[in-house]
């Protein structure tokens, strides 16, 4: 048989073998009657940030770039 074959195969014959009992971290009792504190839930509008801004025409580059020049390169 060709080895890619077994290197399926391993897989799910070690799969075949695992365990399959619940890990010991579920919680026993009735969870509906437990003293859990949970905080209220607020509502907060989704466009409570939202800041309207309009399209505005492009300003002359060469005036800003010459603005953001280091004060040295003075061409």
């Amino acid at each position: 048989m060709r080895p890619l074959f077994f290197v399926a195969a391993l897989p799910l014959f070690a799969s075949g073998c695992a365990t399959t009992l619940p890990p010991d971290v579920i919680a026993a009792g009735d969870l509906a009657a437990s003293q859990a504190e949970v905080r209220p839930l607020r509502y907060i509008s989704p466009v409570s940030g939202y800041t309207h801004r309009a399209p505005v025409d492009p300003k002359p580059w060469r005036n800003q770039n010459d603005e953001q020049a280091p004060e040295g390169d003075a061409s």
